[in-house]
């Protein structure tokens, strides 16, 4: 196992609370963090640019105190995800922000982010990179990343359709470092499974939808504790890259799931409010949803998966020696 050193002895799970647009905010970030996982949110999230230096000092000032009040307790880092692509005309002002935050973990999507690399390793900070496949995965290592979080068939958002026991295989091949597994996970136990397939971490998004710091509609968390495997529908259809969308939500939009256009994959346009009615009205969401029962606080939420993940452990362990 390859858990960063900064990350030993700080989390109560070994958990990355994946950035969402729209729904991670400060506040729900700040719940996560202080139930001992790391929190997340995308850089974007936060408009305008100027917002996000707020954002940053609001989060970055908050744990600090949290953690000198409480100093027994596991309190997890936080991560900003950055999106380097040509489209965002943002990046070098929000990694300028980081820089100035010295934020601990900042997590990279799409292109390999050499540049962000630099920037983060200058003040000691750490790079965790998105892939989908072994190609994308061999770019980042070669820029230097942290880690390398393999985003894997039935996660939400932009998810890959690879099995997480080929991916984290073939990555495990070629790259010691730390892995990060994200895929239809929602309990303590598939946070164990996830270490057992040889990740470090998982990585999870859509179970913290459903809490109650969570910044989406109660209708859209409702939805996720209504839903099963079979109500989430992969689609290309909405930003050009394939994707994991809640088919009740379309249905709700007025549209057939059925017929669907896909749009041409470089209209995706990650600086303008034109994709914001996609993820307002058409819910994103991984196939995890098969194990959301209940909308919860986060700290109540971390509990459970602690107990779940203590439980999972000791059954194993049981049966090895049976």
């Amino acid at each position: 196992m390859s858990l960063p050193t900064n990350l030993q002895g700080r989390l109560r799970l070994p958990v990355i609370a994946a950035p969402m647009f729209i729904v991670s905010s400060p506040k729900l970030v700040l719940a996560q963090c202080k139930a001992g996982v790391i929190g997340s949110f995308p850089a974007l999230n936060a408009r305008p640019a100027a917002q996000l230096d707020e954002w940053l000092s609001q989060i970055t000032e908050e744990l600090a105190n949290f953690t000198a009040a409480h100093p027994a307790m596991k309190i997890a880092p936080f991560a900003v995800n950055q999106i380097v692509h040509a489209s965002n005309d943002r990046l070098e002002h929000d990694v300028a922000l980081c820089v100035k935050y010295q934020v601990p973990i900042v997590i990279t999507s799409l292109r390999p982010p050499s540049e962000v690399v630099a920037a983060v390793h200058g003040y000691g900070g750490q790079v965790f990179h998105d892939v989908i496949n072994l190609r994308h995965a061999e770019k980042a290592i070669e820029q230097g990343v942290d880690g390398v979080i393999a985003v894997c068939t039935g996660a939400g958002g932009h998810a890959g359709t690879l099995s997480p026991f080929a991916l984290v295989k073939e990555i495990r091949k070629i790259y010691p470092g730390c892995i990060a597994l994200s895929g239809a996970m929602s309990t303590g136990a598939d946070v164990l499974a996830a270490q057992a397939l040889g990740a470090d971490l998982a990585y999870l998004g859509t179970r913290f939808i459903a809490s109650e710091e969570a910044n989406a509609s109660r209708a859209y968390k409702q939805m996720l504790v209504d839903s099963d495997a079979a109500d989430i529908m992969y689609t290309s259809a909405f930003t050009g890259v394939a994707g994991n969308y809640l088919r009740p939500s379309i249905v709700s939009s007025g549209l057939d799931p059925d017929n669907l256009v896909d749009v041409v994959k470089n209209k995706m346009n990650f600086s303008s409010n034109n994709q914001t009615k996609v993820w307002k009205d058409i819910w994103s969401a991984g196939q995890s949803v098969s194990g959301i029962y209940s909308i919860e606080p986060v700290s109540a939420l971390i509990d459970q998966m602690v107990a779940e993940y203590e439980t999972a452990r000791a059954r194993l362990l049981a049966t090895q020696c049976a």
